[in-house]
């Protein structure tokens, strides 16, 4: 396997492929990355997402067809109303988590943001391609979708590059192309161990080509005073998510849905979460808690294994 390593997305990327593809496949996949960075970032100054909310209460902004797409999804998912929420912007860089500066910040001040974070206020033109904020303030954020669509993009350009064997790694995304070169075709996939370095694994997945994405609280986080804040937050409050869970992983077909997915299951918790991916075509869940118990759907009974004997599925 062929296998280089980049840096992209606030974290490190791993791109492998089989023969006979090359290194210009990886590195054509990590051109894609850095040019879908550059426009849906919201952490640089300028990017079309940026734009988007620089203009916030005062105009509409076209954008890009890609851009565009992506917002438009992410909109429709925060109208679910079951933990994802575009608009959740201001109170990411209120709290700054994972960045410089990360503080927690004054009730009074949470409030305030919890005013902006609606996405019934996010207006969408399809004709013109614009998005609106309406109200000043506000910010889009596609932190908890755009990893996923990204990998996605990726393995559509691969595909049609002739790539019939890969490996997509966008730290917490991966994203498999093909079969393996097992005898069964099939890829064993590790899943992370909240408690240990990154590549450490509490079980194996044995699978066909599919995305395997896990959202957990142990990498982005805050100490202050004993109290560990994370950075998933609820929308109702403005403070982190509070349960038990340290993380979910959602096997699907496509990248984006994991994303989209990890982020619902995890506001769910395991007494909503399991029934609620139970009834999503084509999902499967992982749900990891601080007390060392997982908890699986029933589409993985066979092909989820324990590696570490700290845990013990429940």
């Amino acid at each position: 396997m062929i296998q280089k390593q980049y840096y992209g997305l606030g974290t490190a990327i791993t791109l492998s492929v089989n023969e006979p593809a090359t290194t210009a496949d990886l590195d054509a996949g990590n051109d894609l990355i850095k040019h879908y960075e550059d426009i849906l970032t919201v952490n640089r100054p300028v990017s079309e997402v940026m734009s988007v909310n620089h203009a916030a209460g005062q105009e509409p902004v076209q954008v890009s067809d890609i851009t565009y797409q992506l917002i438009k999804r992410a909109v429709e998912v925060s109208q679910w109303h079951l933990g994802f929420n575009t608009a959740i912007g201001p109170l990411v860089k209120l709290w700054k988590i994972g960045f410089d500066g990360a503080n927690l910040p004054a009730d009074a001040d949470i409030k305030q943001r919890l005013e902006l974070i609606d996405p019934a206020d996010i207006q969408l033109d399809d004709h013109d391609r614009t998005v609106f904020l309406t109200k000043p303030g506000m910010e889009i954020d596609l932190g908890a979708i755009a990893k996923g669509y990204i990998a996605d993009a990726v393995k559509i350009l691969w595909l049609s590059r002739g790539v019939k064997s890969g490996i997509i790694d966008l730290g917490g995304n991966i994203l498999l192309v093909g079969d393996s070169t097992h005898t069964n075709g099939l890829w064993r996939i590790g899943v992370q161990n909240p408690l240990k370095q990154r590549h450490v694994a509490l079980g194996v997945l044995t699978t066909t080509a599919k995305s395997i994405v896990t959202s957990g609280i142990y990498e982005r986080y805050l100490v202050i005073n004993g109290h560990n804040y994370h950075h998933m937050f609820d929308s109702k409050t403005g403070y982190p998510i509070q349960n038990d869970l340290e993380s979910v992983t959602i096997v699907s077909d496509l990248s984006i849905d994991g994303d989209i997915w990890t982020t619902e299951a995890f506001y769910q918790d395991i007494d909503k979460g399991i029934p609620l991916i139970e009834k999503q075509p084509g999902l499967d869940a992982i749900f990891v808690t601080r007390d060392f118990k997982v908890a699986i759907t029933s589409g993985l009974k066979d092909r989820f294994a324990l590696t570490d004997n700290q845990y013990q599925i429940i």
